[in-house]
């Protein structure tokens, strides 16, 4: 009899692509977004992140793939799945996995991420927690996720503003805690994300890089324009 494995080891070692984006970007289609992560499982990711329950459902149902699945509901403070409702949307939608902001701000609901944890581990669902600093990701997997992410780091307060991945923050969360540590956050290379690993990391997000042509094509299209 063959066992699936679970999200986390599933994920080690390997590569996980986030296919979202922004509003008003001509890619924000759920069957878009679908025919990415299809394209992210074709080349070999262990597992996709999305956004939004309808988009979490339709590509749970498209891909073979553990899904990490998320709800942005804002732009400014904890918008990143902030509340125990926006987390059991996400886990009802098919998302294997719950992201959720796990920063010290003020949760828009007066809840906590304990509490957000506790419900999404009821409802058959794992957690990984997006966190800023050392502190917040050791206290995160004391509070019971599944997995740190480094995805906050250097956007939210008390986070240095860097132009590359925090890999110091990634080495310093594999040696604070047994949580398995996932690096996320400006990683543009293949040789970033291999160093990322050296350095401690369970698993590696990448998604601009990979699934985002508005903001590649912008970045080309500025760098020749200041020559």
């Amino acid at each position: 009899m063959t066992t699936t494995p679970s999200p986390v080891a599933a994920v080690a070692g390997r590569l996980i692509v986030s296919c979202q984006a922004p509003e008003g970007d001509p890619m924000r289609d759920t069957a878009t977004l679908v025919r990415l992560a299809r394209s992210a499982e074709a080349g070999g990711a262990a597992a996709v992140r999305v956004n939004d329950p309808e988009v979490v459902a339709a590509v749970a149902a498209a891909v073979a793939l553990p899904v990490i699945g998320l709800w942005k509901d804002g732009d400014t403070g904890v918008y990143i799945t902030p509340t125990v409702r926006h987390a059991l949307a996400v886990a009802e939608a098919g998302a294997h996995v719950v992201a959720a902001d796990a920063t010290a701000r003020p949760r828009p609901d007066g809840g906590s991420f304990a509490d957000l944890v506790t419900a999404v581990h009821a409802a058959g669902a794992l957690v990984m927690a997006d966190v800023a600093t050392l502190e917040e990701g050791a206290l995160a997997a004391r509070q019971g996720a599944d997995l740190v992410s480094t995805t906050l780091s250097g956007y939210a307060p008390g986070s240095p503003r860097r132009t590359g991945p925090d890999l110091e923050l990634v080495a310093a969360l594999a040696r604070a805690t047994a949580t398995p540590v996932v690096a996320e956050g400006r990683i543009t290379t293949p040789e970033e994300a291999a160093e990322a690993l050296a350095r401690g990391a369970h698993s590696v997000v990448v998604g601009t890089a990979i699934t985002a042509p508005t903001a590649l094509t912008h970045r080309f299209a500025t760098h020749l324009t200041r020559r």
